[in-house]
């Protein structure tokens, strides 16, 4: 949505971020800059711009694709992830090039990148070069594995799930591992990463001065993993990968219906009697198995049993009114197309809708919002998309950094942009 006077201001507008990201870590992170207010510029190499752009699927005039057909069909993963951002085309590796990001640098309030550590550095173009140019400057390295790593390995969703540990604490024991379905360390390291700006922000309000910011996300997804007490509960005997349920909270889980699955949390005392009372066994109350926590705790696998025996004999509408009438808090597993058009968080802004500039969208297609609200402040993503590589250079050169047609004119045809 476009910022007028008759609603709130958004609480970044006048920051100024250079996007050097691409994928999805670094873009998700600069997105969230963007719903928050600030002006994204988004930098793009002028020779096939950010690979988010050769993700299928594909949206355009034939609708959803998997193949590219038309030069203005766009990836659905470029269509999320640049809105709100002014692109711009700019060969960092020339040095007409780092001129002009230079240019930029000193204009901004925030660099983010995401490149593989130690490759903004080689390019001239790391935190100490911005930091000569504008010492204000914030600037924010995304990594796979920190700023610091001397393999200079890349790292990929995928791979950071399974360096993490995160991938053995889902699954039934002795099964496969488990991938978590969304990209779990793309999308948990840039929160992280806009944590650390904001606080960066507050710093140099009494400092003056900026500084860098290192998040890597392995380091992010393993913060994660360690909340749980791994090493007490394999002392104690405790299974380490939940399934469906996890044990120690017993009954705490996902149970089978007749044509789905119900989530269910009856962990303390009057949970739990709901629970057997819904079951129509509220005898189980006073069952020395089941009676107190630890009790079922230590009995859980034949709780389980017991709850899926009663859950699978009926349909997922019936179970969820049985334990709802009891208090206890259950909800039906849902597919995510359900999940994005729930009206409260459609309502809230915390999935919007996404079209084509152009063509539009034949489709209810959803994508991720800015998931709070303020008080005294909005959120939302101005018009701007760079359909097109380079597409803002105009607004950015010509108009923010001042340069005159020519200047621009010499730029493209050194291939600097």
């Amino acid at each position: 949505m476009s910022n007028g006077s008759d609603v709130m201001h958004r609480p970044l507008e006048g920051l100024t971020v250079i996007d050097l990201t691409r994928a999805l870590a670094g873009p998700y992170c600069t997105l969230l800059l963007a719903g928050l207010g600030a002006k994204v510029i988004k930098v793009e190499e002028p020779r096939g711009g950010d690979m988010a752009r050769e993700n299928s699927p594909y949206l355009g005039r034939d609708g959803i694709t998997v193949e590219r057909s038309h030069d203005d069909d766009i990836s659905l993963s470029h269509l999320t992830r640049a809105r709100g951002k002014l692109g711009v085309s700019l060969d960092l590796k020339s040095e007409a090039g780092r001129e002009v990001f230079f240019d930029l640098v000193r204009q901004a309030d925030i660099v983010v990148e995401n490149f593989t550590a130690g490759t903004s550095d080689r390019l001239g173009v790391g935190y100490q070069a911005c930091r000569a140019v504008n010492p204000r400057v914030i600037f924010a390295s995304l990594s796979g594995f920190g700023a610091n790593d001397r393999d200079g390995g890349k790292a990929m969703d995928v791979i950071v799930q399974a360096l993490s540990g995160a991938m053995f604490t889902s699954g039934e024991p002795g099964q496969p591992p488990v991938r978590i379905g969304i990209p779990i360390a793309d999308m948990l390291a840039p929160v992280f990463t806009v944590i650390g700006i904001l606080a960066a922000i507050e710093q140099r309000h009494r400092t003056g001065t900026g500084q860098h910011i290192d998040v890597s996300m392995l380091g992010a997804l393993t913060s994660f993993v360690a909340i749980e007490n791994w090493s007490a509960m394999a002392a104690a005997g405790m299974p380490s990968r939940t399934g469906l349920t996890v044990q120690r909270l017993s009954p705490f889980g996902v149970f089978e219906c007749k044509d789905g699955y119900a989530a269910v949390v009856a962990v303390h005392e009057p949970l739990a009697r709901g629970l057997f009372a819904a079951m129509g066994e509220p005898e189980l109350s006073e069952d020395p198995r089941f009676c107190n926590r630890d009790a079922r705790v230590a009995n859980a696998v034949e709780l389980e049993a017991r709850i899926n025996a009663w859950s699978r004999q009926l349909p997922l509408v019936e179970v969820v009114k049985s334990l709802e009438a009891q208090g206890v808090p259950v909800a039906p597993v849902r597919h995510p197309e359900d999940a994005l058009v729930d009206p409260r968080v459609v309502e809230r802004k915390e999935t919007m809708a996404v079209s084509h500039p152009v063509h539009g969208s034949s489709i209810d297609l959803r994508t991720a919002g800015i998931p709070i609200q303020f008080s005294g402040a909005t959120t939302g993503f101005d018009d701007a998309l760079a359909v097109s590589i380079g597409q803002h250079n105009q607004a950015v050169y010509g108009d923010l950094l001042g340069y005159n047609e020519e200047k621009i004119a010499a730029l493209r045809q050194a291939g600097a942009i």
